[in-house]
């Protein structure tokens, strides 16, 4: 840091980085100077400070250098200092040019931005004059020569540049000579041997002279070379060119071999002393030497190598035409030749950017990465026009030619994962020459998609008494996304049937998306599942969807059908009685039986298994009625046993037996029991009888007010007949009511009561009768299940009911009614209700 000078100049002003910054990306252009050969680790600069950025976000910001001169330099992440970081030799870097400027780029990722760097590499004087011969020799012709004829001399090569290259030439005193020193136009010293007085061969053959070369560094380095001057016999006429100065122009890229220019010396002398020969003398710089060579004969100046502008605009030749007399003598001229550009350098392009993947989401005028073009011709033949290839989402903004890369529309990886972008450079030279790159974009992935079932409903049907673990169905997905963003994961939304917990149910594989069955199902219990199946994917945000499944509970015959009446109770066995005077066709009883299966699985067929008198008695195959097929006989038994089968149309059939017994009695009407036989009969068993009997008293009086009104309306109408004379509570016909409606009590054995039947005796024998059951309270009560229906099941119901005309139905329907439900009859003339 001693001996390092460190300056910083800000390229562009403030209302041009505000004008970048508007675009998204922020350019600036930073320079510092650092001494050449300076230790590794020496401070060129701090570059966050002077970028105005906050140390605490360099280490977040992943401080990188780039460029041609990167390999020099390092840049700490933390603090934003660079540092040298190889040995920096200016001399093979720039060679003899005056400035030597490396260019790096600066830059930060997180966000992206870009910064020129330019770092001026300064000479120092560590290299010392040196000249191309140890010695050199000049033959002067005696008395012939005058005072003030300059000689050349071979001149001192200095690698540094500057103060630190040759500035001064030395000759030893003596009283023959004197040094003259100019500087010609391209900075190069020329150091002249001057001829103080005329030479005498008599007096002094040779000379010896020290010529030393001296440079501009502050500690001055030199380096010598000695002249040795020999005196020669005359040799009375030198060559002579026709101009002491030529200057020519020539295009870069001339082809080889090719004339620049032919000389011309003459000499007034004949014979050897009139033939010439030319030659490049020590002026001359060896770059030019090796573009150009002098044919030694004609004169003529050609081209050996290849002329580039953009190295050299200018080479000065210093050319010496020699005769050869004794002594030989020498003429001297200085040829110029400009280099013209042509446009012979296409455009370069350099993408810069720390990545190349660009999210999908990305905003329009989002920064891809920055783009430097740069041609090495000058003038219109350096001026750059870029272009991108068309129909992509991106497009370039640009600065002195420096461009940004930034997109321009929407980007959906799902459409297009990758782009392929055709950068074009071309300058405005004539013809134009142009370069192009191509960039390859790809497009990362964001979790912008949901993901998607494949079907809008899910239906799976499984019969009841399923095993635990059995697979009910399976759901899929997809996601157009990649990566975690597609990884989907499958669940149960939580939900509650009957109180449990829809886990308790099913159950879903989160990997495939199969749907097991957690326990075995019963139809009887429930006959569908609704769940609601989710998928979601790993994506950050969590996206998901959610998919209703019916799952439908096919019913298997596993119920026997359950006889409502008459029902077995322990060993009692049910018993009818039927009048002697029963004609064909009575009803004595009517099974009714209910089956909880469904469908074919329900549908009841009635049978009689076993009859003492099988002539006597048939069961209606549907409807359970057991009527008399003929008379009775006096020959019949008192007592009939019948069993009655109850069996459904299931795959295997199941069956129910019940047994009943059939007396025959005088009269239906004789074994009714008094009511007040009843009373004193009865004992208060439970709250149950009580109740019943308070209801029995009230809807008797009930119907005794409403007897009595009814009658005296019609007594206070006068005796029309066509008033009343129709009434069947008329007088006339209210004794026969009463008698045809008298209550039948049945007790317990214990004197409680069973039940009550109130029955209608016919005018004829074959009238039918309806016994009104009421269970006790130890008795068990059958609730019947209300029939379900579901949306979606005609197919289920195509595949479990084959029978659905409309006589099935209706006899289904009679099945669906259980007959031990209270029933009161009451007759009631509807025409006296007009009275």
């Amino acid at each position: 840091m001693d001996f390092t000078t460190i300056t910083k100049t800000w390229k562009w002003q403030v209302a041009f980085f505000l004008f970048l910054c508007s675009w998204g990306w922020v350019s600036g252009q930073l320079r510092y100077s650092i001494l050449e050969e300076s230790d590794i680790g020496t401070s060129v600069g701090n570059v966050a400070q002077d970028l105005g950025l906050n140390h605490g976000n360099i280490k977040h910001r992943r401080l990188s250098l780039g460029g041609e001169g990167a390999r020099f330099y390092a840049a700490d992440q933390i603090s934003g200092d660079v540092t040298v970081n190889g040995r920096i030799d200016r001399e093979s870097l720039c060679g003899s040019s005056l400035n030597c400027l490396l260019h790096l780029e600066v830059v930060f990722e997180n966000p992206l931005e870009l910064h020129n760097l330019e770092i001026e590499v300064e000479d120092i004087n560590d290299n010392s004059p040196v000249f191309p011969n140890a010695e050199q020799m000049i033959k002067i012709n005696e008395l012939v020569t005058s005072p003030g004829v300059q000689f050349a001399l071979e001149i001192a090569q200095d690698l540094d540049v500057g103060i630190n290259g040759v500035r001064q030439y030395r000759l030893d005193p003596n009283p023959y000579f004197s040094l003259s020193t100019t500087n010609r136009q391209d900075g190069t010293l020329i150091a002249e041997l001057v001829l103080e007085k005329i030479l005498d061969r008599k007096e002094k053959k040779e000379h010896k002279l020290t010529l030393t070369a001296f440079d501009g560094g502050e500690k001055a380095r030199s380096g010598s070379t000695q002249v040795t001057v020999i005196v020669l016999d005359i040799n009375d006429n030198g060559p002579v060119f026709d101009q002491s100065r030529y200057k020519v122009s020539v295009f870069e890229n001339t082809a080889l071999n090719t004339v620049v220019i032919k000389l011309n010396a003459t000499d007034l002398d004949e014979g050897s002393n009139g033939e010439i020969t030319y030659f490049f003398d020590h002026h001359t710089l060896d770059k030019a030497k090796k573009i150009f060579d002098l044919n030694p004969h004609t004169g003529e100046i050609y081209v050996t190598g290849k002329i580039d502008f953009e190295e050299s605009n200018l080479y000065e030749l210093s050319i010496r035409a020699r005769d050869k007399g004794t002594p030989t003598m020498e003429g001297r001229c200085l040829v110029q030749i400009k280099v013209e550009d042509v446009n012979d350098n296409t455009p370069e392009i350099t993408f810069t950017s720390k990545t190349n993947e660009v999210p999908e989401n990305a905003a329009t005028g989002t920064v891809v990465g920055y783009i430097t073009v740069r041609d090495k011709d000058s003038g219109k033949n350096g001026e750059i026009v870029l272009d991108v290839s068309p129909n992509v989402p991106f497009k370039c903004q640009s600065f002195n030619n420096r461009y940004s890369l930034v997109t321009s529309g929407n980007l959906d990886r799902e459409k297009v994962s990758q782009y392929n972008i055709i950068l074009t450079a071309s300058d405005l030279g004539s013809p134009p020459l142009h370069n192009h790159t191509t960039i390859t974009l790809i497009i990362s992935d964001v979790n912008d998609n949901a993901p998607m079932f494949s079907q809008s409903v899910y239906q799976a049907f499984i019969k009841e008494n399923n095993e635990a673990g059995s697979l009910l169905c399976t759901v899929s997905a997809s996601d157009p996304d990649i990566g975690d963003n597609a990884k989907l994961k499958y669940s149960i939304a939580e939900s509650h049937i009957d109180g449990s917990s829809i886990s308790s149910f099913v159950y879903i594989n989160s990997e495939n998306g199969n749907i097991y069955a957690q326990r075995s199902f019963d139809y009887e219990q429930f006959q569908v599942l609704q769940i609601t199946a989710r998928v979601e994917d790993s994506g950050s945000p969590l996206l998901f969807s959610n998919v209703s499944v019916f799952i439908f509970i096919l019913d298997t015959n596993d119920n026997h059908p359950t006889v409502l009446y008459p029902e077995n109770a322990g060993e009692f066995i049910p018993q009818e009685k039927i009048p002697m005077s029963a004609s064909a066709g009575y009803l004595v009883t009517k099974v009714s039986a209910v089956d909880l299966d469904s469908g074919h699985n329900a549908w009841l067929a009635y049978s009689l298994l076993e009859s003492s008198s099988p002539t006597l008695f048939q069961i209606s195959e549907y409807t359970g009625e057991i009527r008399t097929i003929r008379g009775l006989h006096e020959t019949d038994n008192a007592e009939q046993r019948l069993v009655i089968s109850v069996r459904d149309h299931g795959q295997p059939a199941l069956s129910t037996t019940v047994t009943i017994h059939v007396r025959t009695v005088e009269s239906v009407l004789q074994d009714i029991p008094k009511s007040s036989d009843f009373l004193s009969h009865s004992k208060p068993s439970s709250d149950l009888t009580l109740y019943l009997i308070i209801s029995l008293v009230a809807i008797s009086l009930v119907s005794l007010v409403t007897f009595i009104i009814l009658l005296v309306r019609c007594l206070r109408k006068d005796t029309d007949s066509s008033s009343c004379g129709s009434c069947p509570l008329s007088k006339s016909h209210s004794q026969t009511y009463s008698d045809q409606y008298k209550p039948t009590l049945y007790l317990n054995s214990d004197g409680t009561l069973k039940y009550m039947e109130v029955r209608m005796v016919p005018a004829e024998t074959q009238g039918q009768s309806y016994p009104t059951y009421f269970p006790t309270a130890t008795e068990h009560t059958f609730i019947p299940t209300k029939p379900l229906v579901f949306q979606n099941l005609t197919d289920l119901t195509q595949e479990t009911d084959p029978v659905s005309d409309q006589s099935w139905s209706n006899e289904s329907n009679e099945q669906a009614q259980p007959l031990h439900t209270p029933m009161l009859y009451g007759i009631f003339c509807s025409s006296c209700m007009l009275c």
